[in-house]
């Protein structure tokens, strides 16, 4: 059965993955997850990634966890969905909820492409809010 919301079924791999304590995890690729896949990576929350291309079309996503050292603990603590296929969430860039007071991000669609809470804030532009990552 194929998830017809992919941003979610994205999340719920890599939370099943990090509960597991996986290293890597590999997810179908479509072009609005690698954009999450590299505010992810650029906002410190994954340790690398990867695009790879498919025979058969869209490819994967492989995808390299980080743990804190030590304690192995996921670094990513929570993430979650907050715009749903059946109820999108949209705001205007005022209004973009503030993930544990900033200390987390938001992934925004925009028309200026996926970003985080706080480029869409400062960019002042509001668009349809993914979800949650801290």
């Amino acid at each position: 059965m194929a998830s017809s919301d992919s941003i979610g079924d994205y999340l719920t791999r890599i939370r099943n993955a990090q509960q597991a304590g996986h290293r890597m995890v590999e997810i179908p690729a479509s072009n609005t997850k690698k954009a999450i896949t590299e505010i992810l990576y650029d906002q410190g929350y994954i340790l690398k990634y990867k695009f790879e291309d498919g025979h058969h079309g869209q490819g994967v996503i492989k995808i390299a966890l980080k743990y804190l050292p030590g304690t192995r603990t996921p670094v990513i603590r929570k993430m979650g969905r907050i715009s749903k296929p059946g109820l999108r969430k949209y705001f205007k860039s005022t209004e973009i909820p503030r993930i544990i007071n900033g200390l987390g991000i938001a992934i925004v669609s925009t028309s200026q492409g996926l970003m985080t809470d706080k480029k869409a804030r400062s960019t002042n532009v509001g668009g349809e809010v993914l979800c949650y990552v801290y």
